[in-house]
């Protein structure tokens, strides 16, 4: 059992922080769910529909769906469905929760490590409201990095608690929240390296270690890790298997290792800039390979000459300010698993992986910036007024960033005025558009982002779907046959194909667009009940049946209308196209 010891000044800053983290995010509470992600975790999962239940808890731990293996982020978005329904505002209210929980757990973990309690408030404060970590909070797919970093948190304070006390029941107890942890999101492989530079600073079990006033040599301080750094690989090995097995891995073909080397040089740059100035946050950043451009060389060697500096003035720092090399082997360090040395995905970054990095300068900045304004021999009560000046700034920034959670239109429209030729974005507005009944619109936009990016295979599906609903049909069987020409494995454009043929009145053929719908996700629903719809529309009443089993276990709703539709009478409706994805 943990023992914190409170105090006035424990209390207020505790207090200060649970209210600026509501002040930020308590307007995620009328939000919406957003169309990339959210529904492949929440709104259009049937496992995750169903809420927590025997046969969920089975496929999460089973499965490797979103090319991940993260069981304990699928039961946690699985409570909420059973808790709340599909109710958005509380799905975000939960996640905010976690976060304030992350916060707190984090003022606990380094005034209890360090003695340094304001130092450690302002630490938790920039974590509480960077604009950076909007993006992980308001957005509901992304609970896996408020919970992992939960597990990250109660580790490291438990770890804390073992170099104090001693024991195996302490010990494993922090291995059990890390192998936690790394069920939630692999992002927690980089902990073990961390754990180290706690011994170093502000541990000081190395120091330690070197006098002889340790119970543990310094030989016994990596060996003591074996068993993280061993589940680390072990999830690494897993994640890698799950991401390249669902596509989500690039080849060297696209994205070579110059191209890599040269975007994580920009990128731990790029980072560094955003924390001291958020501004132009997006959901998504193009990266320049894709539109057909290089990475610049002048940046890179810029980035690579700027890292090797502050490197350098890091290492001849580390034994006077030991917090200046952990703050910066910390940052370093945790990014690397999501820098793009392992190129997954089309993006040149995200805001969300900053989430646990950004920690390490936060350290440098709070207790630096005291001892700079001591060493100039100004009243500490400068620091104060500075330290809070700063936060209730980046307050202000995250209300607004928030804000651009709100629904697909508010995101996207935003992403387009901060970021230049951003595929994504147009997409992402034209589905915004389609759901607000402006299919014009949407469809100028799906046509904008196949003019940046020919080969988007989701554009042309999503193309395909809006010139269904303006009643082009040959136009939307021709997009959805180029999408599937890109992208055979795009499931709703074999289900929308499927719509669109059946619209024609061509049932063979969608009949197996819908066959092969089904055979790509045996438990996408809508697929079943198009088949079983088609089956009667071609008079072929005989196999509807074989369509009723799977359609009850998936969705014995869907089942039942099924049987309304074709039960005894010879008109049965027409199938209807599923809402796609958008990333």
């Amino acid at each position: 059992m943990i023992k914190i010891q409170w105090s006035s000044k424990k209390f207020i800053i505790c207090l200060f922080l649970a209210i600026i983290v509501l002040a930020v995010y308590y307007q995620t509470g009328d939000y919406q769910f957003i169309s990339v992600d959210d529904d492949k975790y929440v709104t259009e999962n049937p496992h995750v529909r169903r809420g927590l239940t025997l046969e969920g808890a089975c496929w999460a731990f089973t499965g490797m769906d979103a090319a991940n293996w993260h069981p304990l982020s699928w039961l946690s978005h699985m409570a909420d469905v059973s808790l709340f329904g599909m109710d958005a505002g509380w799905h975000h209210r939960m996640s905010v929760l976690i976060h304030g929980c992350n916060v707190l757990l984090l003022f606990f973990a380094l005034s209890g490590m360090t003695g340094s309690t304001w130092r450690s408030g302002f630490v938790a404060a920039l974590f509480a409201v960077h604009p950076l970590h909007v993006e992980s909070v308001a957005w509901v797919a992304e609970r896996k990095d408020v919970l992992s970093t939960l597990f990250w948190m109660l580790t490291m304070i438990s770890y804390w608690r073992y170099t104090v006390r001693g024991g195996v029941a302490r010990y494993l107890l922090a291995l059990v929240l890390f192998a936690l942890g790394l069920m939630t999101k692999p992002m927690l492989v980089t902990l073990p390296f961390v754990l180290l530079l706690m011994d170093y600073w502000p541990l000081c079990r190395l120091e330690a270690a070197k006098t002889g006033n340790s119970w543990i040599s310094a030989k016994s301080l990596l060996w003591e890790k074996t068993p993280f750094f061993l589940m680390s690989l072990a999830s690494s090995v897993i994640t890698y298997t799950a991401q390249h097995g669902g596509g989500a891995v690039s080849s060297l073909d696209h994205y070579t290792l110059w191209v890599r080397a040269g975007n994580a040089a920009i990128s731990y740059v790029s980072y560094l800039l955003k924390m001291l100035w958020p501004a132009s946050l997006a959901i998504f950043y193009p990266h320049p390979v894709t539109i057909g451009r290089g990475v610049p060389a002048w940046q890179v060697a810029g980035a690579v000459v700027l890292l090797v500096g502050i490197s350098f003035l890091v290492w001849r720092a580390r034994h006077q300010r030991p917090y200046v090399a952990v703050g910066w082997l910390w940052y370093l360090g945790t990014l690397v698993p999501v820098i793009g040395l392992v190129q997954v995905g089309e993006q040149a970054m995200a805001d969300r992986y900053t989430y646990i990095p950004l920690i390490g300068p936060f350290l440098i900045l709070s207790w630096g910036i005291p001892e700079f304004i001591k060493g100039r021999g100004l009243h500490r009560m400068v620091a104060g007024v500075l330290g809070v000046s700063v936060t209730l700034a980046l307050t202000g920034a995250a209300w607004i960033q928030t804000g651009y959670w709100r629904n697909d239109f508010t995101l996207f429209s935003h992403a387009l005025r901060v970021t230049e030729d951003n595929w994504v974005a147009w997409n992402g507005l034209g589905v915004a558009y389609r759901d607000l009944g402006q299919v014009p619109q949407a469809i100028e936009a799906f046509q904008e982002a196949l003019r940046l990016r020919p080969d988007f295979a989701v554009a042309w599906n999503n193309l395909g779907v809006a010139s269904g609903i303006a009643g082009q049909i040959p136009q939307a069987i021709n997009a959805l046959q180029k999408a599937l020409l890109l992208k055979p494995d795009i499931v709703e454009a074999w289900n929308n194909l499927g719509t669109a043929y059946a619209r024609t009145g061509k049932f063979p053929q969608a009949i197996e667009a819908y066959k092969e719908a089904i055979r790509l996700n045996p438990d996408l629903v809508e697929a079943w009940y198009n088949l079983g719809v088609s089956y009667f529309m071609a008079g072929r009443q005989e196999q509807i049946s074989e369509v009723y089993q799977p359609l009850s276990r998936l969705d014995p709703n869907a089942a039942e209308r099924l049987y309304q539709k074709t039960g005894g009478r010879r008109n049965g409706s027409m199938p209807t196209g599923r809402r796609l994805e958008t990333r």
